[in-house]
């Protein structure tokens, strides 16, 4: 069947969904640019049929250029499906666009056979108290899902917060736990995973020691029982199968490359989470390549929980830990035009950056303050951080207007500052 379509104009609008009011509190300290999307609208010579996607503009494996506008336009949608240079929300609204002119889901233009109708999907949160983790936990299996992925952080008491999830959910609920990396080293790693072996929540780690580290997670694969998940392409993936540094990756970026990704995974039997991240239309999207992508067998990452708004008229169906893969034309979901005007932004399309004060405290009165996350992020890449002692927590320590916070802050900006309390 020969598509006759072309393209007559490219809209983008900008909007910032808010978050959930647990999320926004605790995605504060680095997240809080993730609220920002740039919906991208395709209109054609064919009156009503338009596409639609979204990028994240501060968390995008690439953003929507004039260029690639202007490219576009003119052409048959059909002849650009499959180009990663487009950018994200312009690749998707394509997607979506000759899904709908065809009549068939976008999971049909892939050239795969179908191989699920419904998806793993897990519930997302940063790094937060346990009591929030719970709580968390508790709306996340009220709303259909039975896994978590969660950022583990060695300032935090991880046994404290696993403890507090596993109190309030079922024993079907799994966690796959997140470090970046964190862990830094096997020596530092290999106790904890060990640990965290015995909770039956936990089911898998993700990128607990730098990933470049082939012996180390060759080491470490060996000491524990859940398996170990990598970003796919750190190290090169023929590092990764033949010295056996994980048991399967984190996959995203455009359609093109991870079609590319995911042919390499199933050719080894390697499982692999989806991480396309945004709101209901990126999450939509997600659940179309599912649908075909044999080895995408691990809840995949969506963030769609932190949204107070999915920007679609009709919520996706979770249930089970699954959310079933839209079965209308092109994504399968219909946009909320009424939300896209309530949440639009105007120019410049990010927030201020916020002034903070960060300490990460001991049960014995130790004490390090912070002028933000980053130099967190920095001291636990260094080896600098104690790892998961019993009873360590992260504060945001509220601005009281006072001097002694504001000097206390200004100091932190040259480094982390040692205080006991």
């Amino acid at each position: 069947m020969t598509l006759k379509l072309t393209i007559t104009d490219v809209e983008r609008l900008t909007v910032s969904v808010p978050f959930t009011p647990r999320c926004q509190v605790w995605n504060a300290r680095e997240q809080y640019q993730w609220t920002i999307s740039e919906v991208v609208r395709v209109t054609t010579d064919v009156p009503d049929l338009v596409g639609y996607g979204e990028t994240m503009l501060h968390y995008t494996w690439g953003r929507v250029s004039e260029e690639a506008v202007a490219r576009v336009k003119g052409r048959n949608p059909a002849d650009c499906l499959g180009d990663d240079t487009l950018g994200c929300g312009l690749q998707m609204a394509l997607y979506d666009l000759v899904g709908k002119a065809l009549g068939v889901p976008a999971y049909r233009l892939l050239n795969l056979p179908q191989v699920r109708e419904w998806c793993p999907i897990s519930w997302w949160n940063v790094d937060m108290s346990p009591e929030d983790w719970a709580a968390e936990a508790q709306e996340a299996v009220s709303k259909g899902y039975t896994s978590h992925k969660l950022k583990g952080r060695p300032w935090w008491d991880i046994y404290a917060q696993v403890e507090a999830v596993s109190a309030v959910t079922p024993a079907h609920y799994h966690l796959d736990i997140d470090w970046n990396q964190m862990l830094v080293n096997e020596s530092n790693a290999a106790p904890v995973l060990t640990r965290l072996d015995t909770y039956e929540r936990v089911s898998l780690y993700e990128s607990p020691i730098f990933q470049r580290d082939v012996e180390g997670n060759r080491l470490l694969r060996h000491k524990i029982k859940h398996p170990i998940a990598h970003h796919y392409g750190d190290p090169p993936f023929r590092s990764a199968i033949r010295d056996e540094v994980c048991d399967g990756f984190v996959v995203g970026g455009g359609v093109a490359g991870i079609l590319q990704t995911a042919a390499q995974a199933a050719a080894f039997d390697k499982p692999f989470f989806l991480q396309v991240v945004g709101t209901g239309l990126s999450t939509a999207l997600s659940a179309q390549l599912g649908a075909v992508l044999e080895m995408a067998q691990w809840p995949a990452v969506n963030c769609l929980n932190m949204y107070s708004d999915d920007l679609l008229t009709t919520p996706l169906t979770i249930q089970g830990g699954y959310v079933r893969v839209p079965d209308g034309p092109g994504l399968g979901v219909e946009v909320d035009e009424a939300a896209l005007l309530r949440f639009k932004m105007a120019p410049p399309y990010e927030h201020p950056k916020l002034r903070l004060l960060l300490a990460i405290a001991w049960p014995d009165g130790r004490k390090r303050y912070y002028a933000n996350i980053h130099q967190c992020w920095t001291d636990a890449y260094r080896g600098n951080l104690p790892i998961h002692e019993r009873g360590a927590h992260l504060e945001m320590v509220a601005d009281d207007g006072s001097p002694d916070w504001d000097a206390l802050q200004t100091r932190a900006q040259s480094g982390p500052v040692f205080a006991r309390a």
